[in-house]
């Protein structure tokens, strides 16, 4: 068995138009996975990048926080071998300003309610099958309270960090794996317009998608087949400041 090798696989990966989403179906198509990518906008010039690999994607436009629509894309690409779900959103806003409890909402929808619909969409197919592997990105943000973000953001990343732990008691027997990854700051367009002091990171340095999506595709290949229930904190000992 080849550690780390994909082929074979298909994997699902949301989020997948740009940031530590691309990276990851980058990564996992140059790991001989097959690829079915969705992102709010398709994420067509992702599947391309695949594609040039010789791996085969899909690329579809879909709002994780509509149950509906997740249901019909699960359905539309079939039995899948893993799910990689990175998406997500973080308005840096004021938690006391004027329509901040409809962005708190949309937050919530989005980030947690998203993988739950993507999580009961994907998971009985892998459990039927008997196997199968799940990675979510939950956040720095549900370890500390943040560094910058908002508390929508904070709340809904801690959820995610919960969340993984009910659904790895459920997929166990079923040898379906539920993990997740817990990021610092990445550089990626989520975070563009923030400044941050990088001289207060471990590392002196932000995070690359690519150091996110390396951690997120170990998750779902053969190396971490007695992993399940667990959040690595890939934030480059942030957390510990």
């Amino acid at each position: 068995m080849r550690t780390f090798d994909l082929t074979g696989q298909k994997v699902a990966i949301t989020g997948a138009r740009g940031g530590i989403g691309s990276a990851a179906a980058r990564l996992a198509a140059a790991q001989g996975a097959d690829l079915v990518l969705a992102d709010l906008v398709a994420p067509g010039e992702t599947a391309a990048a695949v594609q040039a690999l010789g791996r085969s994607a899909s690329a579809a436009a879909l709002d994780v926080s509509d149950r509906v629509a997740v249901e019909a894309w699960a359905s539309e690409v079939g039995p899948v071998d893993a799910l990689i779900d990175c998406a997500a959103i973080c308005p840096f806003d004021d938690w006391e300003g004027q329509g901040w409890d409809d962005t708190f909402e949309r937050v919530l929808d989005v980030n947690l309610h998203g993988p739950v619909n993507l999580c009961r969409a994907f998971m009985r197919p892998m459990m039927e099958r008997g196997g199968g592997r799940v990675a979510l990105v939950g956040s720095i943000a549900g370890r500390i309270g943040g560094v910058r973000s908002g508390p929508h953001y904070v709340m809904s990343k801690g959820g995610i960090h919960s969340f993984v732990r009910w659904a790895a008691k459920v997929g166990a027997s079923h040898n379906v794996l539920v993990n997740a990854v817990a990021p610092g700051v990445v550089a990626t367009d989520m975070t563009a317009e923030q400044s941050f002091d990088e001289s207060e990171f471990p590392l002196r340095r932000q995070a690359e998608a690519e150091e996110i999506a390396g951690p997120l595709v170990f998750l779902v290949s053969p190396a971490a087949s007695y992993i399940t229930g667990a959040v690595l904190d890939v934030n480059g000992a942030l957390h510990f400041s």
